[in-house]
């Protein structure tokens, strides 16, 4: 038995994220239509309808434009804490109540021989958290949309076999770039997203001996590139005296593409 796992897609325009055992199959976020979402697990030929549940990080669009659509059509359960079920409620429209499951932070559910446990993070949403999956001795951590990584999510998500990092955007290229100041300095805040810099020494912190691979997600499509994101993180962790490609593998994510289904 074990776990696995395809990124669906991650960046500033959507986010989902797939996890299987041999006995059930999760998707955390639906960032996409729902027509999309289809496409997307079609690429890993897994099919949306087998899904045993939908966990939801927070009601940002990037994040729940799918999970009304395909909790509808395939009659899916879908877990949320309470503060998000109302945030997100007039975004993905009437699922009925019997597909309505409360998920609190910091708290851990179980199914079959997978226990997902939730953490909050720091965002600027009703109550964003992420998740972390346990099966047998592999552990799997998402971690995206926070300003920085607390002592407190760094005790719950370190030495994890597989991370699934943010690494959002570059300071520099933030401030130079288009946005509006408001903008950046949401982003640049506790409350927003973190950078590639910080990242990585939130990542120097948790790394730990099982650590296998750590992808780096959630990258702004302005202010950041995957080239950038791989070489800021990779110096900022070897500055830390953690070396890429022999301790572990630094691997990017894409809004568009799945990673390959990966057993953790």
């Amino acid at each position: 038995m074990s776990l696995r796992y395809s990124i669906l897609a991650s960046g500033s325009t959507g986010n989902a994220l797939y996890v299987e055992s041999d006995e059930h199959s999760f998707l955390v976020d639906a960032g996409f239509s729902g027509k999309q979402m289809e496409a997307l697990f079609q690429q890993i030929d897994r099919d949306p309808s087998k899904l045993s549940a939908i966990f939801v990080t927070h009601e940002h669009s990037d994040h729940i434009k799918g999970i009304g659509v395909l909790a509808r059509k395939y009659k899916l359960p879908v877990y949320a804490n309470e503060k998000t079920w109302r945030a997100m409620e007039s975004s993905v429209g009437a699922i009925p109540t019997e597909q309505k499951f409360v998920f609190n932070m910091e708290s851990v559910k179980s199914f079959g021989a997978v226990d997902i446990e939730s953490f909050g993070v720091s965002h600027d949403a009703a109550e964003p958290m992420f998740y972390t999956f346990h099966h047998s001795d592999k552990k799997l951590v998402l971690i995206t949309d926070t300003g920085y990584v607390s002592d407190r999510m760094k005790g719950i998500i370190s030495n994890a076999d597989v991370y699934v990092f943010e690494s959002n955007h570059d300071v520099q290229m933030l401030r130079m770039g288009r946005y509006p100041w408001n903008v950046k300095r949401r982003i640049l805040s506790d409350l927003g997203h973190v950078s590639n810099e910080d990242a990585a020494v939130a990542m120097s912190e948790v790394i730990g001996d099982r650590t296998k691979k750590v992808y780096l997600a959630h990258l702004s499509q302005d202010n950041n590139m995957k080239d950038l994101a791989r070489m800021s993180v990779t110096q900022t962790l070897e500055g830390c005296g953690l070396i890429v490609g022999e301790q572990f593998g630094l691997y990017d994510t894409d809004p568009k593409i799945p990673t390959i289904l990966t057993a953790v």
